[in-house]
């Protein structure tokens, strides 16, 4: 089944939205008429979607890698934001 011009547009957005900056919720509303709930729920069924790897497979194999990280953050106990589930030392500074 192809894909439609909504989840087209989804995908090529979610490969973007950072490059024209301000917050992502805003210009999910502002651009695709979505409320961010709904954006997100379309963005987890196109994951499994061969036309959606066919259509736009880096955007694709992104949201797939962001979510395993994700899973297994989860599943670890350790935070996404930090590489190696590493927390960050107190009083905010990083050191290596």
């Amino acid at each position: 089944m192809a894909l439609t011009e909504k989840e087209r547009a989804v995908l090529d957005f979610e490969g973007s939205w950072w490059q024209e900056g301000g917050p992502k919720e805003v210009r999910i509303r502002e651009q695709l008429e979505l409320s961010p709930t709904r954006y997100y729920a379309l963005l987890q069924e196109l994951m499994e979607s061969p036309d959606a790897m066919e259509y736009s497979p880096m955007v694709v194999r992104r949201m797939r890698r962001m979510r395993e990280r994700r899973r297994r953050a989860r599943f670890e106990g350790r935070s996404v934001a930090y590489p190696g589930g590493r927390n960050p030392p107190a009083g905010g500074q990083h050191t290596r």
